[in-house]
């Protein structure tokens, strides 16, 4: 990964998947990063990494338990199987950017945060955990899996960028045929915007 400290020549910005460049003034104490499992979260993941070790920010991954409120209303189902299933997936996927996140020695704690039952979405949930880390970035991919929300979340993304109160970092979905874009050579392509 190339750090920019002064802004990029167009041609760089067009080579890269994600542009992110830091201004020698820039410090980030406190990095928020949504994760879901999906390879779109991991390479989100894999950039406020990068931008973490760069600043020697905390970093907090946190990974957002929305269970559909037409499944609570379902006779005869009950919902605290799908709960636990969520917060099992929750455990593994947070679990996981902690080993990234020791294997690279950066600092933070992971979390799992549910979404009001009647009240705030992914989006609204994601700004509270913000709001309660005081974080100074957010980094979160514009794509993620979340069965039905799969299709909705480009727009929590858009939804989440709408309300933030800090810096967002949007992490785009790798392109079919690419290759992995997990793999360390894409988050080579890492640099870095304003």
């Amino acid at each position: 990964m190339e750090t920019f400290t002064q802004r990029p020549h167009a041609s760089n910005i067009a080579a890269a998947s994600i542009v992110y460049y830091r201004s020698e003034n820039t410090v980030y104490k406190r990095i928020l990063v949504a994760i879901d499992g999906s390879e779109t979260s991991i390479l989100a993941l894999d950039a406020a990494l990068q931008i973490a070790r760069d600043t020697d920010a905390e970093l907090q991954p946190v990974y957002i338990i929305d269970a559909p409120l037409m499944v609570y209303d379902a006779p005869g189902y009950d919902p605290s199987i799908l709960r636990a299933a969520l917060t099992k997936e929750g455990t593994r996927v947070t679990n996981e950017a902690l080993a990234k996140m020791h294997l690279q020695k950066t600092r933070g704690v992971a979390r799992i945060a549910e979404v009001d039952l009647y009240g705030d979405g992914i989006a609204q949930r994601l700004l509270v955990a913000a709001d309660e880390l005081k974080a100074d970035l957010v980094v979160m991919g514009t794509h993620g899996r979340r069965g039905f929300q799969r299709l909705l979340l480009g727009s929590v993304a858009e939804r989440f960028v709408r309300m933030a109160t800090c810096p967002v970092l949007l992490v785009p979905a790798p392109h079919p045929g690419a290759h992995n874009a997990a793999t360390p050579a894409a988050a080579e392509s890492i640099e870095h915007p304003t």
